[in-house]
């Protein structure tokens, strides 16, 4: 089955067929929900009700060039799955309401008009305490109910894993990686020359990418990851904030998840305050490691701003500099 906008009759018989529609319902719309990045996503809208199906393909949807693993649409599944039995998380994600292996195929609860946060990015744009604390709270519920020493097998993802391994790690560290930043601003391939240089800051993000694929023990158990935690994960809606799109989950470091959060929000510049109200409101577990938490914020702002996965940021080529400058001295 290839989910196609252009073969709803095709689409209306699959899902006749699996029981994820009543045979007297009929599609009488297709449309996309939103941008996305990784996979194919449309919006099924019927008389009755209105759904969403997600397939994953073996290359990342936006960008068809890159492979990325197939089976990430049942890892995503999996992770609704094991989380809808608590209800503080079940209530801010969708419900899950099928999942064909065989297809890479979701089928969602719909969670209707909605926009994510990547608004954040853009000048003058901040966060609401209500929105931060949110965010964090469900951060903090997904680490603390399942912080284990024996991590579920089911949520290794070493195939995401290691694709988010070569664009965080390897690739934007690579001096002639045949991706010329000056397309995205003028100065910035320049700007990156001297990160992409130094062999001392790249025995650091190389250790540091060993305790993200698990090579190298953190000295604490692991625990379940969204694994892609950023406002394009975050979701506005009538019911209030929601996550989505948790394909890169997997056991591992806490750090990394809030690490991740901390540096999104330091690239859309936002206040002191709101960085307080989340790393005051974020309940760690025992030993949690505040300077490897430092250390992923720091890789993740470099990645973002002299790898391949670009975010729409609306910053000067100096606030960039002083950005590295910053993500430099949290790496040391």
């Amino acid at each position: 089955m290839h989910l196609d906008a252009q073969q709803p009759l095709v689409l209306q018989d699959y899902l006749h067929r699996r029981g994820w529609l009543d045979i007297e319902e009929n599609i009488s719309l297709l449309e996309k929900p939103g941008e996305g990045n990784m996979n194919y996503t449309l919006r099924v809208v019927t008389p009755n009700r209105t759904l969403i199906v997600k397939q994953s393909r073996p290359y990342v949807e936006k960008y068809p060039t890159i492979a990325a693993p197939a089976e990430r649409a049942v890892i995503e599944g999996r992770f609704y799955q094991k989380t809808q039995a608590i209800p503080m998380l079940a209530g801010q994600m969708p419900h899950l309401l099928g999942i064909d292996e065989e297809n890479n195929m979701l089928i969602l609860e719909d969670l209707g008009e909605s926009s994510d946060f990547t608004f954040l990015y853009q000048p003058c744009r901040q966060l609401s305490e209500a929105d931060a604390r949110a965010l964090t709270d469900y951060l903090s519920e997904l680490h603390t109910h399942f912080s284990t020493e024996r991590p579920d097998p089911a949520f290794t993802n070493r195939a995401m894993r290691a694709l988010n391994y070569e664009h965080i790690i390897n690739y934007p560290f690579q001096e002639d990686n045949g991706f010329d930043l000056n397309s995205i601003q003028p100065g910035l391939q320049e700007l990156a020359r001297p990160y992409k240089r130094d062999t001392d800051l790249k025995k650091r993000v190389k250790a540091l990418g060993d305790v993200y694929v698990g090579n190298t023990p953190t000295g604490q158990p692991g625990t379940l990851l969204h694994g892609d935690y950023y406002p394009g994960s975050w979701l506005q809606t009538a019911d209030g904030t929601k996550i989505i799109d948790p394909e890169f989950c997997f056991y591992g470091p806490a750090e990394f998840d809030l690490g991740v959060m901390v540096a999104h929000l330091m690239m859309a510049e936002q206040p002191p305050t709101v960085l307080h109200t989340v790393l005051t409101t974020y309940q760690s577990g025992s030993g949690f490691d505040e300077q490897l938490r430092k250390q992923f914020t720091g890789i993740e702002i470099m990645r973002r701003l002299i790898g391949l996965a670009q975010l729409p940021l609306s910053l000067s080529l100096g606030t960039k500099r002083d950005l590295l400058d910053e993500a430099y001295s949290l790496l040391s």
